[in-house]
């Protein structure tokens, strides 16, 4: 599909500039110029193509029906569903996380909504879809979602609503949920398109810094790691492979514009893709300043156990991955 794209990286970076394709120099200009054009160009047209869906059902609409309806368990693959087709990061989905809890959402539900929206958007999908084919990223987009679900539905389980803060119980004690409904405009596809086409241009004007970056040292340690670096830390046959890169990975913070291109590398220099998801997932679904925005409807206890609950999932996630990729 994108053969064209690597004649042309090859033409700028051993032709035109002269560098060998041999060195490591060449090889990770090359990395860095083909994946860098491939990706702008797929998120281009994925946040493009979500845009026209996130049109037709906005925010305030979903959030409408979750309160209003009882789906016997459907609202878990819903908000999960919902959070995959939302372009947040953890930190910036809090904000419509609380929204949800002050709407009166069930808490299990908006927690399935909080896991979700940041391991799966058109961002990671874009970059995915470019970097491990369309197997992948369809078993990448399913275990997030079902990931969310299975998540929500073990915290709404243990009953947490008193775990809340006090901001939030005094809410739901002295007013009732705010429940505006939201039509959307009468418009044709036609007269939403220049909107829509700006947002798409504006999203990928927004993350193309940490595409970037990450690319660049994806490309970095694409051409001057050598093999079997990675391995021999989180290699496939040790056992605690997969909870040591969870571990590493949840202090650390970055987007999936930022970090999936670091793990294309982690992959082609032979860590396990089902260990280098869990590490992905780990970054992007849980991170420091996002529980510190979650202290505002949480307390510290509530917090620990979100994030155990979580992690816990994403550690299985990388054993099953592992056993069937």
């Amino acid at each position: 599909m994108f053969d064209w794209l690597q004649h042309i990286a090859d033409w700028l970076i051993y032709t035109v500039f002269g560098i060998s394709a041999q060195s490591h120099l060449g090889e990770a200009l090359n990395f860095f110029v083909y994946d860098t054009i491939k990706i702008l160009i797929l998120l281009f047209f994925i946040t493009f193509l979500m845009g026209i869906v996130n049109s037709y059902f906005p925010i305030d609409r979903i959030k409408n029906f979750l309160s209003r309806n009882k789906l016997y368990g459907g609202e878990y693959v819903i908000a999960s569903t919902f959070g995959a087709v939302t372009p947040f990061c953890s930190c910036s989905s809090v904000p419509l996380f609380i929204g949800f809890v002050k709407g009166g959402i069930p808490l299990g539900v908006t927690f399935a909504f909080l896991v979700t929206s940041p391991l799966v958007n058109e961002v990671a999908v874009a970059i995915f879809l470019g970097m491990f084919g369309l197997k992948t990223t369809l078993i990448y987009v399913l275990s997030g979602i079902l990931l969310g679900i299975i998540s929500g539905a073990i915290l709404a389980r243990m009953k947490l609503e008193p775990l809340l803060t006090d901001w939030v119980r005094k809410i739901w004690e002295h007013a009732e949920a705010e429940r505006e409904s939201f039509e959307a405009k009468k418009q044709s596809i036609a007269q939403r398109l220049p909107s829509i086409v700006k947002e798409a241009f504006g999203i990928v004007k927004n993350v193309v810094v940490y595409v970037l970056i990450g690319i660049a040292i994806g490309a970095s340690m694409h051409g001057f790691v050598p093999e079997g670096f990675f391995e021999q830390y989180i290699g496939k046959d040790t056992w605690y492979a997969v909870p040591l890169a969870v571990i590493l990975g949840v202090p650390m913070y970055a987007n999936a514009a930022g970090i999936i291109p670091v793990i294309q590398v982690f992959v082609a220099k032979g860590i396990p893709i089902g260990t280098s998801l869990a590490f992905m997932m780990a970054v992007v679904g849980l991170s420091i300043p996002e529980a510190t925005l979650l202290k505002k409807v949480m307390t510290t206890k509530l917090v620990l156990i979100f994030f155990g609950v979580v992690t816990a999932c994403i550690m299985i996630s990388g054993y099953v991955f592992n056993l069937i990729l």
